[in-house]
């Protein structure tokens, strides 16, 4: 178990939230989020009646489908449950999500267009990991197809091409300069105190 042992303690609240990435046969990707929430006791909504423990106060999905540069071309927004049932009236304006990167300033990008009434709290929530998972889907799989098709060519007897900049340099404690996973990875990209010898050592390689 990850965390330590809890105190007693009584099973209250349940969200799910589950993202998967896709590669269509067009050449274009799908990044689908899933959320749930559902509780562990019975309760009365003054629109659904009595829902008991393990039905669905909320339960949305998202499918966001993205080219190679991670632009939206085309978005489907679902609610299937919710607590209201002026709820899925509003996902007719996730559209305007199409045209956006999934980049920095996403986060404000989404929030400029879906904020407040224009949007619904949970979808725009769900948003966040699709984006993340996108990333996650698409672009270490584009990056393995580049280096391989580097080096082919390399194998080929083409020049050897100087290294792109990782995208992920520095954007995280792990993947900072100077630290041991860069130096693996990357090491013409190191900046840590012993960077000369991990640059001659990429360079022999």
């Amino acid at each position: 178990m990850p965390l330590s042992p809890p105190v007693e303690r009584q099973h209250i609240h349940t969200r799910k939230v589950t993202c998967t990435g896709y590669r269509r046969a067009d050449g274009l990707w799908d990044i689908e989020g899933h959320i749930t929430d559902e509780k562990t006791y019975p309760f009365e909504n003054p629109y659904r009646g009595r829902l008991e423990p393990g039905d669905f106060i909320h339960q949305m999905w998202v499918r966001l489908t993205v080219d190679d540069t991670l632009t939206v071309q085309a978005v489907e927004a679902v609610t299937d449950h919710s607590p209201f049932p002026v709820c899925p009236a509003i996902t007719p304006n996730f559209q305007r999500l199409i045209g956006l990167r999934i980049a920095a300033g996403w986060t404000a990008a989404v929030k400029e267009r879906l904020s407040g009434i224009q949007g619904c709290t949970h979808l725009v929530e769900l948003l966040g990991p699709v984006a993340t998972t996108a990333f996650q889907t698409i672009m270490p799989l584009l990056n393995k197809e580049q280096e391989e098709r580097r080096k082919a060519a390399e194998a080929a007897g083409a020049p050897k091409q100087a290294p792109k900049r990782p995208p992920l340099l520095n954007t995280c404690h792990a993947f900072r300069s100077d630290g041991p996973v860069v130096k693996a990875a990357w090491p013409d990209f190191y900046t840590g105190p012993d960077k000369e010898a991990a640059g001659t050592e990429s360079r022999r390689d």
